[in-house]
């Protein structure tokens, strides 16, 4: 490893990257540190690839400073102190596997070993098989592949599971475990929640490119202030539930209610109360993805959005889910 400096491994300083009215990135500032394995987080739109696309050089801020390992990024890419796997671009056909990672490692400064990078990325069964007959599955592998064919210091991945089944994405994040114990640096952008949960040192929440949250999975949690509660109920009054205090959303299954809330004593009070008395009552924290939402509903609320309490009735988890989500 060629950096040995004390300094951040990456920093933003109000960087802004705006496509005439539409600001991509809005004034965004953060700082990663050697051997934290940071996660990206934010809807679609949010600015995450906007943000790994500067980092990388791929385009230039509209203002404001970034850099990495204490230089311009465009350095730092061109002495293959990142490596990197994106959404975009495509890779080159009518090669082998082995071929393309071959050609790769020769261009880096500090290659690695080819078959070390197969090994590493779990593609060593198919190292002779063409690049365009892969499956989907499989040419991520190729691109996780080529982003450490060399010697870098830090791995910028973009969604790199996407088309991956259950049990290769769990050998992919064993993979990455090995690269950061090796003191490296990774930054991923997901929209796998577990994954950032499960795998991340660290979380930065963007919404509409400025950063909401920042902190350790647990702290996330936490910091979206509002918790779960569920229980029966033998008859269910709506209009009554709907005004309960601190409540952020609602959902009815028959019986069972499920409440997220800023206030769980005193949503909980409210209910009884009323003269109601429900029964297998249970309260926990919000999981990630419901940390993840309730942050982000709140900065849409405060930038005009509506916000109102979310009703759903007789739905599926996936399908409640969605609704949360607004997607």
């Amino acid at each position: 490893m060629s950096h040995s400096g004390t300094g951040p491994v990456v920093s933003f300083e109000n960087v802004s990257k705006h496509y005439g009215s539409l600001k991509a990135v809005d004034g965004l500032s953060l700082e990663l540190r050697r051997g934290e394995t940071v996660a990206l987080l934010g809807p679609n739109g949010a600015g995450k690839s906007t943000s790994l696309d500067m980092l990388l050089a791929l385009r230039k801020p509209t203002a404001g400073t970034i850099r990495m390992f204490g230089h311009d990024p465009y350095y730092a890419v061109k002495t293959g102190q990142v490596g990197a796997m994106l959404q975009s671009g495509g890779l080159m056909p009518e090669v082998t596997v082995r071929e393309l990672v071959t050609l790769v490692a020769g261009l880096h400064p500090r290659p690695v070993p080819v078959n070390t990078t197969l090994r590493a990325a779990g593609i060593e069964s198919v190292a002779d098989q063409r690049v365009d007959r892969l499956s989907g599955g499989q040419t991520q592998r190729v691109r996780f592949a080529l982003a450490i064919a060399g010697e870098c210091e830090l791995i910028v991945l973009d969604e790199p599971t996407t088309a991956m089944d259950v049990e290769t994405r769990r050998l992919f994040w064993a993979n990455m475990k090995a690269e950061v114990a090796e003191g490296r640096t990774l930054l991923f952008a997901t929209h796998y929640l577990e994954e950032a949960d499960q795998a991340a040192d660290r979380i930065l929440v963007i919404n509409k490119g400025r950063l909401l949250a920042d902190g350790t999975p647990a702290e996330i949690k936490q910091r979206a202030g509002a918790k779960r509660m569920s229980f029966r109920l033998e008859r269910v009054d709506e209009p009554f539930l709907l005004n309960l205090p601190g409540l952020e959303s609602l959902e009815i299954r028959h019986d069972v209610v499920q409440i997220q809330t800023r206030d769980s004593d005193a949503t909980l009070y409210a209910v009884l109360d009323a003269g109601y008395r429900p029964s297998e009552i249970e309260v926990s924290s919000l999981g990630l993805e419901q940390a993840f939402i309730a942050i982000t509903a709140e900065d849409d609320r405060a930038g005009g959005a509506s916000g109102p309490v979310r009703l759903a009735r007789h739905a599926s988890t996936a399908s409640a889910e969605k609704e949360m989500s607004g997607k």
